[in-house]
């Protein structure tokens, strides 16, 4: 890493979640356009400081891949993107997909959380 970026950033780890309100790539698409503008509003994100996104999805979303929606909105195609399905508990949140975002940020900047919908109830803590 550059030294004047390594002053100015340091990497960082940023979880996140939401629902799908259903199965469809539409209802897909339309929770990860939201979750991944609102993680990158929310910590005044520079598009090119945002590194890799690991997703993972609960069982019961299988129209798409949440990573091939990120890949092609907010001119993201040089993020690292890695889809995964999310461990099945039972009682877990339905329609849910969950991230961690790879970024570089300013040293002691405020890192936020993005838990939306659904997924809100995952971190009351960080809403």
């Amino acid at each position: 890493m550059d030294e004047k970026l390594k002053d100015e950033y340091k990497v960082t780890f940023v979880r996140g979640a939401t629902t799908a309100s259903g199965n469809s790539v539409k209802e897909i698409e339309d929770a990860v356009v939201e979750l991944i503008d609102e993680l990158i509003s929310r910590n005044n994100l520079i598009k090119t400081n945002l590194l890799s996104i690991t997703f993972t999805a609960t069982k019961d979303l299988d129209a798409c891949f949440p990573a091939s929606i990120a890949r092609k909105c907010n001119g993201l195609d040089k993020v690292a993107f890695l889809d995964c399905q999310q461990m099945y508990v039972l009682n877990d949140i339905g329609f849910c997909i969950r991230i961690m975002a790879q970024v570089l940020l300013p040293p002691n900047h405020p890192v936020k959380h993005p838990y939306l919908r659904g997924a809100s109830s995952l971190r009351s803590d960080r809403c």
